[in-house]
């Protein structure tokens, strides 16, 4: 069952496309976070949702917030994926091995194909969950969706 608004955000930590591991928790009381589970690496809704995100970065630091881009794919390909994007500056985190556990706590692992639905979590500085939106693989998410909750948390 995926976490509600208000619930505390399961913490993880995972390994990045640029190596070593990001742990969500590291983030409490510094960043919010917006949690972008995406299905699979190499594939166009995704390449533009990641891409879209670099996009915005300017609006996200302004919102006092980081991205964490996550999919089942390896930690190699991740890093692969990440040099065909070009310029990204978040990290792209792999939930690989035990495979999709952290999208699995966040109840948006699809068991029946080994991937994680396109989904999007925002995290408060205190670590719970403020906003959160299940898509539709193939549809690419709206930036402003997350942004407008992203702006009710304020600067802190």
């Amino acid at each position: 069952m995926a976490p509600r608004p208000g619930d505390e955000a399961p913490d993880f930590e995972l390994p990045s496309h640029r190596g070593g591991t990001v742990r969500l928790s590291d983030y409490r009381g510094k960043k919010s976070v917006v949690l972008a589970f995406h299905p699979l690496a190499f594939t166009p809704v995704c390449a533009s949702q990641m891409c879209g995100y670099e996009s915005d970065r300017v609006r996200i630091d302004e919102s006092d917030a980081v991205v964490l881009g996550i999919s089942t794919d390896p930690q190699p390909a991740k890093a692969a994926w990440a040099n065909t994007l070009g310029a990204i500056s978040f990290d792209l985190l792999s939930d690989f091995h035990p495979h999709g556990d952290v999208a699995q706590r966040y109840g948006v692992y699809r068991p029946h194909d080994g991937i994680s639905e396109r989904a999007v979590f925002v995290v408060d500085k205190e670590g719970r969950i403020a906003w959160s939106k299940v898509y539709d693989i193939p549809e690419q998410p709206s930036n402003e969706d997350f942004m407008e909750a992203l702006s009710g948390l304020g600067r802190s």
